[in-house]
């Protein structure tokens, strides 16, 4: 089995803001026994900026890209540190791999086989990766959200078989402030999230469930959960924290490279009778659209957007940002007549994902 774990920065400091040795000696105990029993466990770790303020004495999170770039690569090396040392009292190797989001866009699949290459004879070696997004080369430190999606796409890449993502909530919590078990409805999920990212980390919970919405639309289940459980029955969907199943509906590769790779030119909003369609299996049609935002051409890949502000899924567009400003709200007969076109859907079905 293979398995891709996700830290964020906040679980690896305590309550008083040291590092949490405990919880790193704890990992290390968990992934020696997992792979005792034969299992591939990667790591996807946020806390460069964190260790990097840790050295320099600083209490907050910098507001200034150049300084938190700065940080990153001080504290990059503190943190591998950190993972040797502890790790290899375990008897695990790790290795450091940095990535950034190019290596996940359309045209760069040397790049992405390259990485994939590495990744794969790291495990073969017996190593435990550990990765984390190149954050001093990033034009924007948090590409990912918070390593949330960063972990998505490796379990992508590497064909992971589940998704932990270690949250400081300890799963999704109901009104009650009570762990919701399992989730069968995310977007009821969505209804449940309330703050933001934490002090150094910048994901929250919103973010963690739109990784996981992803992750499932391409057949990885997902559970989020806290540093207090039992990582190794997480391995038989066994937790103290929230499990998402995926439908059991496999992509076809085109819809998967859309969903995965190819990177959005722009944004179409939907109402929700829109909403609904699509998860019904149906087409985009020009009446479910509220408006476009972007400068994207036919034929481009495009983000699709609730009324909440929720990412539904990604499609590949037959009009223009300038034709669907034309035509939206519009019926079909309607819309070939104004476009002078045989087709009316503005995404259709075939080339759509829809995200769970």
């Amino acid at each position: 089995m293979r398995i891709v774990f996700k830290v964020g920065s906040n679980l690896l400091q305590t309550d008083k803001g040291d590092i949490d040795l405990g919880f790193v000696s704890k990992l290390a105990q968990s992934f020696k026994e997992l792979k005792d029993r034969g299992d591939e466990v990667l790591l996807v770790s946020s806390g460069a900026v964190l260790c990097g303020a840790k050295k320099l004495g600083l209490k907050e999170r910098p507001a200034e890209l150049t300084l938190r770039q700065a940080l990153a690569g001080i504290g990059q090396a503190y943190l591998m540190h950190l993972y040797d040392t502890v790790f290899s009292n375990y008897g695990l190797t790790v290795g450091q791999v940095l990535l950034t989001s190019d290596v996940f866009k359309k045209g760069n699949e040397d790049r992405f086989r390259n990485a994939q290459n590495t990744l794969e004879r790291m495990l073969e070696l017996g190593v435990v990766p550990v990765v984390n997004e190149n954050d001093t080369v990033a034009v924007s430190e948090l590409i990912f959200g918070d390593n949330d999606f960063l972990s998505v796409y490796v379990s992508y890449m590497m064909g992971a078989d589940l998704l932990v993502i270690l949250s400081s909530a300890g799963g999704l919590l109901d009104k009650e402030g009570k762990v919701v078990k399992e989730v069968k409805n995310l977007e009821e999920a969505f209804s449940l999230v309330r703050g933001t990212g934490t002090e150094f980390g910048s994901g929250g919970m919103r973010s963690k469930l739109e990784a996981t919405r992803l992750a499932l639309s391409i057949g990885v289940p997902v559970i989020i959960t806290g540093k207090e459980d039992d990582l190794v029955s997480v391995r038989d969907l066994k937790t103290r924290g929230t499990l998402f199943r995926p439908s059991g509906r496999r992509l076809r590769r085109k819809l998967r490279t859309i969903a995965m790779m190819e990177e959005p030119k722009g944004v179409v909003y939907i109402d929700e009778g829109a909403v609904k369609a699509l998860r019904e299996g149906k087409s985009l049609l020009p009446a479910g659209v509220v408006k476009a935002e972007g400068n994207f051409s036919r034929g481009d890949v495009v983000s699709v957007v609730s009324p909440q502000g929720i990412l539904i899924g990604k499609g590949r567009v037959n009009f223009s940002k300038e034709e669907i400003d034309r035509v939206k709200g519009m019926k079909g007969y309607q819309v070939k007549e104004v476009l002078k076109t045989s087709k009316e859907e503005v995404i259709h079905r075939d080339n759509l994902v829809v995200f769970q």
